[in-house]
């Protein structure tokens, strides 16, 4: 699969396995960028398993450091946090973050400061804030930024949250995430796109 310069960074919460599994469901299949997924959840169950049920592109949950590849899904652990550090997808077991870990806040931030204007934000059905402040960074960096619409989650709060603090650009139904990513990163050719350059911060304070 070619390479894409883009990266997107997905967040979910309260009900959110069941929207990520709608917007997986709605990439093409032959989307190339790199694809980072951060869900609140307890206990380690197989969620690459389930999700990989919604796609052909290869879904895991890294469990070390890891070189980014396209059109793989990478998936945070259990009470890891997961970031994007020069090439890399990294683990760290540091602080929570607004009450979570893996944090999408985390995530998002440490994309944001490697991807730059590269880097597409979705944020989906949750309860509490984490992931607005993350968008905030993303779409500060000329980065783009997409949240389901309220009206549209089981649990409208983290996506109502990000639009409350005007974090986003796009602000669409659950089954029209998906092929909007698909139009967003297969419409603008990799050769007219800068390659993000990453940096040994990306980790930002986390």
């Amino acid at each position: 699969m070619e390479s894409s310069p883009y990266l997107v960074a997905i967040g979910a919460s309260a009900d959110g396995l069941g929207a990520i599994s709608t917007v997986l469901r709605g990439l093409p299949r032959a989307f190339p960028a790199p694809v980072l997924v951060v869900l609140h959840r307890r206990g380690n169950g197989p969620l690459a398993s389930i999700l990989a049920r919604n796609t052909g592109l290869l879904v895991t949950e890294p469990s070390a450091v890891e070189v980014i590849r396209p059109g793989h899904i990478y998936v945070a652990p259990s009470d890891v946090h997961l970031i994007v550090n020069d090439g890399h997808v990294e683990l760290r077991h540091s602080e929570r973050v607004a009450f979570a870990r893996p944090s999408i806040d985390v995530l998002f931030q440490s994309v944001a400061q490697v991807y730059g204007p590269r880097a597409i934000g979705v944020l989906l059905s949750g309860a509490g804030r984490d992931g607005a402040s993350g968008l905030q960074a993303i779409r500060a960096s000329g980065g783009h930024t997409v949240v389901q619409d309220p009206s549209d989650a089981r649990v409208p709060s983290m996506p109502r949250s990000a639009i409350e603090a005007d974090h986003i650009d796009q602000t669409l139904r659950i089954d029209q995430i998906g092929p909007a990513l698909g139009e967003m990163v297969l419409s603008r050719p990799a050769a007219d796109a800068p390659i993000p350059v990453d940096r040994e911060d990306a980790a930002g304070s986390s």
